[in-house]
């Protein structure tokens, strides 16, 4: 049983750390069922500001779902949760789950120890208890994180930790061919909780666009717009039956993270978004960045605004840099960030965890 927030195919964490091996874990074997917390007329509430007695209704719905699933929990042999068992800052559920004799399995791809809350619910940061996650950590069986960095970080509180970093469906996400185009695109994709990440690059972003003026533009796909007076942006709505062709219209995709404590636990998955479509990325020298990107090999990574003005520039001006770098960041994300690389190890993680 898989104890989540969002239904399938919402949340990007969610689909890109073990959605996208549903499938293959049945095939061997594994049935499974999906317990969610926020269905599809409650999401605009949960994340808008305000909006309280909605939120008050979502969350006692909630209670009683979870409630409901530990009534269930003996059922299955596994119970795996992403983040948490529940959005509240308790650990009761995963206190009374560990009580029952199925394994418990806790995946995160964030510092989630970090208070972290999104713009609409920044009020009410007070009902979240990151430090739970402490706890939580020691109660389960298994630990899967993202990268090495949360991996070190769970291994105070728990020995059994193992990184399976997160992973792209490369037979999905695969290179389009593009029409010819004389205008160069920098494009950046993510949801509104990062664009504000996104927004640390809009200084140097002017300057290029002062440096080249009409040979380039900018596309941010998202769920909501970045608002911006940056010329020559163009907004476009993330979509799930569009998300590669509307990415694929970049040229150059960009990942700026200021450097603290919570951009050191992403997995840097926008970068392998770009990657595994062949286009040039270039990245902030931010946590797992530096191992997925090789500096000049594969992609660039850029500090100072300097550095940034210069990557960006020299990927505008040469089409066969562009090229040659997007090719690399391909084959890297085929070989050891994609599904197909990943997947085994995946498997065995839950077979071994039962014995079998």
């Amino acid at each position: 049983m898989f104890l989540v927030a969002h239904r399938l195919g919402r949340s990007p964490g969610q689909r890109f750390r073990f959605e996208q091996y549903l499938d293959y874990l049945h095939e061997n074997g594994f049935d499974y069922h999906i317990s969610h917390l926020i269905d599809e007329k409650d999401d605009k509430d949960f994340y808008a500001k305000g909006k309280y007695f909605a939120k008050a209704r979502i969350l006692w719905k909630s209670l009683r779902k979870r409630l409901k699933d530990l009534k269930t929990a003996a059922d299955y042999d596994i119970v795996f949760m992403y983040r948490d068992a529940h959005m509240l800052g308790s650990t009761y559920f995963e206190r009374k789950l560990k009580k029952k004799p199925c394994k418990l399995v806790l995946d995160f791809d964030d510092s989630i120890w970090l208070n972290d809350v999104s713009q609409g619910n920044q009020k009410l940061a007070f009902l979240k208890k990151p430090s739970k996650v402490n706890r939580i950590i020691g109660l389960c069986d298994l630990i899967i994180t993202g990268n090495k960095y949360l991996a070190d970080y769970a291994r105070k509180f728990n020995a059994n930790v193992v990184v399976v970093p997160t992973t792209i469906d490369t037979d999905y996400y695969k290179p389009i061919n593009k029409t010819a185009n004389d205008k160069i695109c920098i494009g950046w994709t993510g949801s509104s909780t990062t664009l504000k990440h996104l927004a640390i690059s809009e200084p140097w972003l002017k300057l290029l666009k002062d440096k080249y003026g009409e040979k380039i533009n900018f596309r941010v796909i998202s769920d909501v717009p970045f608002k911006s007076d940056l010329k020559d942006l163009v907004n476009v709505k993330w979509k799930r039956d569009s998300e590669v062709s509307d990415l694929a219209c970049v040229d150059i995709g960009i990942m700026p993270l200021p450097n603290d404590a919570w951009s050191k636990g992403k997995c840097g998955f926008k970068g392998l978004q770009y990657m595994a479509l062949s286009i040039p990325a270039v990245m902030s020298p931010v946590g797992v960045n530096t191992e997925i990107v090789a500096d000049g090999v594969n992609g660039f990574l850029a500090d100072s605004e300097k550095e940034w003005i210069d990557k960006l520039s020299r990927l505008i001006e040469s089409k066969e840099l562009r090229l040659k770098l997007g090719e690399a960041g391909r084959e890297t994300v085929v070989g050891r960030y994609s599904f197909n690389s990943q997947k085994e190890i995946y498997l065995s993680l839950f077979k071994n965890l039962i014995g079998s």
